[in-house]
């Protein structure tokens, strides 16, 4: 087969496996949430086995384990966030009437001083806001249950998930070698060097970002618990659970945390607490940036943060909750490729290589640099 038709081989069995994720995307949440299950489990299961276990035995008790951890949790939790979810919708009108109130002055001094009246102009603009929010709430959970949070879709998702889950664990490593031993001859050196590169970035983001977003969802809700900010178990969850896309989260959950504490504490004159909830996002970050990152990530993700959320909203786009759970593995070996695509080039006769001054340093024109973006 030559090199053309290999391309040409392999191009095709890209876009059939597009294709069928694209018509499939509905059923796929419990197989995908399966893998990804698995792929953070394997590392405990490796050590159990290396201690002499069987295979078997070592993921029937990390799989059991695992899930029974996740059910306390959801029991745990799920009252609370749901009390917590439907109060913060129903007081959602409240709090924009109350920031109206606040603001509404504030407004009317600054427009007076520049000859402005923004009186009426703003309170008919704040009341449009809230009845939007108020509808934009609501829509987003019918859009919610009736897109993925379906009673069936859950079933499946706690039934089917630990099955695959299970089975993916106990049978990795004869997959693993069934997979090796289908690679061309040809290049299986360099495939097998771009998988382990690719697992190498994967592992980062599934099992140390995935680490690093539960700690921040404790420290995030549990602070602003005590600070006694209302919602604040659901606010500090939500920051610290889509910490994952880079400035996100923290974003998110500062704006969220200040308009609530402006409604609540600002009438009192409370300034001490908007003081202290900003104090805990600042600590928040620090704590993220100079000690879950570097120990529990290092260097070994290798994404740009833009590449990250472009990849993320490309995979919502294109399927649904699926594509966000797929978007980042896809773009950490997409990424890979290109670094590699990238490195082939830059050593091939097509670029021909920097031209070396007689003194053996590059011209101005011609930084050093692996030429890679991603």
């Amino acid at each position: 087969m030559s090199t053309q038709q290999q391309v040409r081989y392999w191009l095709i069995s890209l876009a059939v496996l597009l294709a069928l994720v694209w018509l499939l995307s509905s059923i796929l949440l419990p197989f995908v949430a399966g893998m990804a299950v698995a792929y953070f489990l394997d590392p405990p299961t490796d050590k159990l086995e290396a201690r002499g276990l069987g295979r078997g035995l070592a993921t029937s008790l990390v799989v059991i384990l695992f899930f029974v951890l996740m059910v306390l949790a959801t029991l745990l939790l799920v009252p609370i966030l749901q009390s917590q979810i439907l109060g913060f919708a129903d007081r959602l009108p409240g709090y924009i009437a109350g920031l109206r109130e606040t603001a509404l002055p504030l407004l009317t001094e600054l427009g007076q001083k520049f000859g402005v009246d923004v009186g009426a102009s703003a309170g008919d603009a704040a009341k449009e806001m809230a009845a939007d929010a108020v509808n934009f709430v609501f829509q987003l959970l019918r859009r919610a249950w009736s897109g993925g949070l379906a009673l069936f879709n859950i079933l499946t998702l706690l039934v089917i998930t630990p099955v695959v889950a299970f089975y993916l664990l106990r049978d990795f490593d004869h997959m693993i070698a069934a997979l090796n031993s289908w690679l061309p001859r040809q290049h299986a050196k360099t495939v097998r060097g771009l998988l382990a590169e690719i697992d190498e970035v994967m592992a980062g983001f599934i099992r140390g970002q995935g680490t690093v977003c539960l700690i921040l969802a404790s420290y995030y809700g549990l602070g602003l618990t005590l600070a006694g900010l209302e919602f604040g178990l659901i606010i500090g969850l939500l920051s610290g659970l889509v910490s994952f896309i880079p400035f996100v989260g923290a974003t998110t959950g500062l704006v969220l945390s200040m308009l609530t504490a402006l409604t609540q504490f600002l009438p009192d004159g409370d300034f001490l607490r908007l003081g202290i909830i900003a104090v805990i996002f600042v600590v928040g970050q620090v704590l993220e940036g100079y000690i879950l990152t570097p120990r529990l990530l290092g260097d070994r993700i290798g994404l740009h943060p833009v590449w990250v959320m472009f990849a993320l909203l490309a995979g919502g786009a294109l399927f649904g909750f699926v594509g966000v759970l797929i978007a980042v593995p896809a773009a950490a070996a997409i990424g890979v490729m290109v670094r590699f695509g990238l490195s082939s080039y830059l050593g091939s006769k097509l670029y021909g290589g920097p031209t070396e001054l007689s003194d053996g340093k590059l011209p101005a024109d011609d930084p050093p640099g692996d030429g890679s973006i991603l």
